[in-house]
Formats: C-alpha cells, structure tokens, sequence
C-alpha cells in the first residue's frame, strides 16, 4: 500500500511539474495540460523503480552484476 501510494504522488508531482512549468513559458493552462498529459516519463517511472530493485536484489544475491575478483 506504501508502495502504490509513494508510486502515485510521484507521478502527480511529476505531471504537476510538467504542468506548471510549460503554463510558465506559454501562460496557456491548455498547453499546460497538454505537456501534463502527454509527459511519458510519467508511466516509465514505475517499470524504472521496479528494474532498480531487481538490479539491486541480483546484486546482493552475487546472480549478475556483481564484480568478480
């Protein structure tokens, strides 16, 4: 539960950011949501958080990218 919560106010302060920024520069609310709405990287971020701990379990665990002597 944690997990989905930290998951979701990261992409609400990410597309609020995206939002924010581009009604800075253009002053359009319209473009602003556009740029909220269309930000990718919004999706990616949980795949991305998800292959990290994966990375870092293997790690632990010596399976793959652990260095060898």
């Amino acid at each position: 539960m944690v997990l989905a919560a930290r998951t979701t106010s990261q992409i609400l302060l990410h597309m609020a950011v995206a939002f924010t920024v581009m009604w800075a520069v253009t002053g359009s609310t319209a473009f602003g949501g556009i740029a909220a709405l269309v930000e990718c990287n919004v999706i990616l971020m949980p795949l991305h958080e998800r292959l990290w701990r994966r990375l870092q379990k293997m790690q632990a665990t010596g399976s793959v990218l652990a260095s060898k002597p």
